[in-house]
């Protein structure tokens, strides 16, 4: 393994047995917003301070992300975490150099683990239930860092075979996600969401 690059489970320490009372033991010593609140603030942030993310903030991302729903309760991901300065510049570059990540001091790749899952559901575990087990976690990720008044941005263009060179990851492992999380140093503007009556219908539609 890169010494630069550290797996999560490898370098968080486990402060407890039980992954709900770890997660309220990171989080209850920080201030955070409420969980619609968290919903409504969360946007992608593009600049960040040069200003370290905390352990205990880190661990409380991770941790939430650890809590995300799953198929078979299998939590066929896994994160690793990057916050060595040159190797983050390395990953800025196969993200088609979109610079602001190399601003971020943390950077979180989520790979989703197409073997755990696969063992259990053939393919479709393999194709589609590991990616959404590490979708779904990298959005409980971003929520958790928003709620801590950390920015974030979803960043999907990549060169998945470089990251995975890089990285050193397993043949089983594919990068599907990676977060840039530090402290803002922007407030973009906010952008206009689609109306719900664009996005859900009722099945099969009232009679008039």
């Amino acid at each position: 393994m890169n010494p630069q690059v550290i797996p999560y489970s490898h370098s968080i320490p486990q402060l407890c047995i039980e992954c709900a009372s770890e997660l309220h033991y990171a989080l209850w010593k920080i201030k955070m917003m409420d969980f619609f609140q968290t919903i409504h603030a969360r946007q992608s942030v593009r600049a960040y301070q040069a200003k370290p993310v905390e352990a205990e903030h880190l661990e409380a991302i991770l941790s939430a992300a650890n809590q995300a729903p799953s198929a078979g309760n299998l939590q066929a991901f896994e994160v690793v975490v990057v916050r060595d300065p040159g190797m983050i510049q390395t990953l800025t570059n196969a993200c088609f150099n979109q610079g602001f990540v190399a601003q971020a001091p943390v950077v979180l790749v989520f790979c989703a683990d197409t073997a755990r899952s696969g063992a259990k559901y053939g393919a479709m575990g393999e194709q589609l239930y590991s990616v959404q087990d590490a979708t779904i976690a990298t959005a409980y990720a971003q929520l958790a860092a928003t709620a801590m008044g950390l920015a974030t941005c979803w960043i999907g263009a990549y060169r998945e075979e470089d990251i995975s060179k890089l990285l050193e990851l397993r043949a089983e492992l594919r990068p599907v996600a990676m977060l840039p999380v530090g402290w803002p140093n922007e407030t973009p503007p906010r952008l206009p969401r689609r109306a719900l009556g664009e996005i859900a219908r009722e099945y099969p539609p009232a009679r008039a």
